[in-house]
């Protein structure tokens, strides 16, 4: 039997790539932002850091912040009709 290949960043290439220009920039206040819960956030990926990265299909989906988790943030999404929580660091959100 021959091992499944593919991991998580799967079929991201473009996904999860960044500006030429901006590769390797990764902002200091994104990284440290807060958000309080009801918030209203985007999910969108910064490739350079991969420490608490959703899975690529619930890129660019709109979220609600129900709780804080150590350094991370429970959000809740939609995933056709299901509801779904993900835990995500704050430098993978933005506001809305």
């Amino acid at each position: 039997m021959v091992k499944r290949s593919g991991g998580f960043r799967r079929k991201t290439r473009h996904k999860l790539s960044k500006n030429k220009v901006l590769r390797g920039f990764i902002r200091i206040r994104d990284y440290f932002q807060r958000f309080n819960e009801g918030d209203k956030v985007y999910l969108k990926a910064e490739p350079g850091i991969q420490k608490g990265m959703y899975f690529p299909r619930f890129h660019s989906k709109v979220g609600k912040i129900i709780a804080k988790q150590g350094r991370c943030y429970k959000v809740e999404i939609k995933d056709g009709s299901k509801t779904k929580t993900l835990i995500v660091h704050p430098v993978h959100l933005r506001s809305v």
